[in-house]
């Protein structure tokens, strides 16, 4: 089941080990939505995503990084963006890596006991639909608690 709340995802709410999960893109760019909100409050998610990108690898959709920001906080930055929306393209977010994240995720969080909190992701930037997101983040509430965060009205409007 997953659980809805209005409030901050970078600001989960609850007891014990936290996943805050968000979706980045596979080219090393990181500036705009949610990630801006991430990198306001720890700037190390987003130095070990750039230092990602620099690699001989790159960043590969159904990358997950892991990264620990506070003793009972983890940011679990996903992969699972190719390219940038475009006109001809305007959905960008790829579902079978999300997918992939998300099950990653689900279990690196059941093996630390741990809950997965999350904005809606994919759906903003990415040009997802929540109404395809959904079933995936499901999928990841049946093995571990699930929170989705939707920021207040007044708070969306600002971005």
């Amino acid at each position: 089941m997953i659980r809805y709340l209005v409030g901050d995802a970078t600001a989960p709410e609850g007891d014990g080990l936290r996943v805050i999960a968000h979706v980045c893109n596979d080219c090393g760019a990181w500036g705009a939505g949610f990630v801006v909100a991430v990198s306001r409050r720890w700037p190390l998610p987003e130095r070990r995503y750039r230092e990602a990108s620099r690699l001989a690898t790159g960043l590969r959709l159904g990358d997950v990084q892991i990264v620990r920001v506070e003793p009972s906080v983890v940011v679990a930055n996903m992969v699972a963006q190719s390219g940038f929306p475009s006109p001809p393209r305007p959905c960008a977010l790829d579902y079978d890596a999300l997918r992939r994240c998300l099950v990653e995720v689900a279990l690196w969080a059941e093996e630390h006991d741990a809950s997965v909190h999350l904005p809606r992701i994919g759906c903003g930037i990415a040009g997802g639909s929540w109404d395809r997101v959904e079933p995936i983040v499901a999928l990841c509430a049946s093995r571990v608690p699930v929170t989705v965060y939707d920021l207040p009205t007044s708070h969306r409007s600002a971005l």
